[in-house]
């Protein structure tokens, strides 16, 4: 069978291709314009053409984007996207890609049909293209790695993810989701950011990062330790201490006897779990600490992020009356005596 470049070239770029690749196989400027004028064709974005008047595919609004950038990678939450770190269900969401710094590339919104189209659609079909966002980076040949349509590497693509958020608690919170999702090692994200520091938010992905080494295993676990623990003084219990239970080891979420002070605290991301196979395991670990003589509490999402001064005066009256030395404070959120 013989090989058709042309065919080659639309297959790679799902079938989006530029105008100067047009050009360099004999469409002329007024073969181009006439095509998307009587509609066969569809202007994405500058330069950039669907050989196709139908909607386009997540697939070729990402390829589009690429090649408006010219030399660009798919980043923050398009990258995101396509490690399987972010859903993006909104057809009119733009597509995020990083460029060099010297890439004459700038944002583009949203593409829509020409409401005199010869071949007039739905509305819900007027959408072209969603849009592009572009970001610039003087480290752009360290944080690409080369898939079909490339993009940044996973623990860049976490590091832009929390420097995009809008408040640094956000931030920290994004970067531990990421980082506890499975999908990247929390020092494969130490070492990026040893040679790749963050413009914003860096002190606090620094001290997401040292809660990541202690033990930290969940964003409800992040916000334990910031929101009830550290913020009321209280104790950092040992994360993720192992107990022997019935011949297997389970890991409790937050243990104080390290200590001296018999208490545990389970954080209850219900979400996360086979609820049949996690009721199961809560109950063993449940019976093996009351048989310890080990007290326990149980946190949830909401009680934790919701009201964490009613969740430290409960962790504290429980540790006051086991034995710990009262050295909490309250903090400016505390409701007032």
């Amino acid at each position: 069978m013989e090989h058709d470049p042309w065919q080659s070239i639309l297959d790679a770029q799902d079938g989006v291709v530029t105008t100067a690749q047009l050009r360099a196989h004999g469409v002329s400027a007024t073969a181009l314009r006439h095509r998307v004028v009587s509609g066969q064709w569809l202007r994405v974005l500058p330069r950039v053409i669907a050989v196709t008047n139908g909607p386009l595919t997540r697939p070729m609004a990402l390829s589009a984007a690429l090649l408006y950038g010219g030399r660009a990678i798919l980043s923050h939450r398009t990258a995101a996207e396509e490690w399987g770190l972010l859903r993006v269900d909104d057809p009119s969401a733009p597509v995020h890609i990083t460029v060099p710094y010297n890439c004459s590339a700038v944002n583009q919104g949203q593409t829509v049909r020409s409401p005199g189209s010869r071949r007039p659609t739905s509305v819900g079909n007027a959408l072209v293209h969603g849009g592009v966002v572009v970001h610039r980076s003087r480290a752009f040949e360290h944080i690409s790695v080369p898939f079909r349509r490339p993009r940044t590497s996973l623990a860049d693509t976490v590091i832009d993810l929390a420097v995009s958020e809008a408040t640094p608690r956000e931030a920290a919170l994004r970067f531990i989701e990421a980082a506890t999702s499975g999908k990247v090692h929390v020092e494969v994200l130490r070492r990026k950011l040893e040679v790749r520091r963050p413009h914003r938010y860096a002190t606090d992905i620094a001290d997401a990062v040292m809660l990541l080494g202690d033990g930290v295993q969940s964003a409800l676990e992040h916000r334990y330790a910031l929101d009830v623990e550290r913020a009321h003084g209280l104790p950092s219990g040992k994360r993720q201490m192992p107990h022997v239970v019935d011949g297997r080891i389970l890991y409790e979420d937050v243990d104080y006897s390290p200590m001296g002070v018999p208490l545990i605290v389970r954080l209850d991301g219900q979400q996360y779990h086979s609820a049949q196979q996690s009721r199961f395991r809560d109950r063993r670990r449940d019976n093996a600490a009351e048989l310890a003589d080990r007290p326990r509490l149980v946190y949830g999402w909401d009680e934790t992020t919701r009201d964490p001064c009613g969740v430290f005066e409960e962790v504290r009256r429980v540790l006051v009356r086991e034995g710990w030395a009262d050295m909490s404070r309250r903090c400016p959120a505390c409701p007032r005596e």
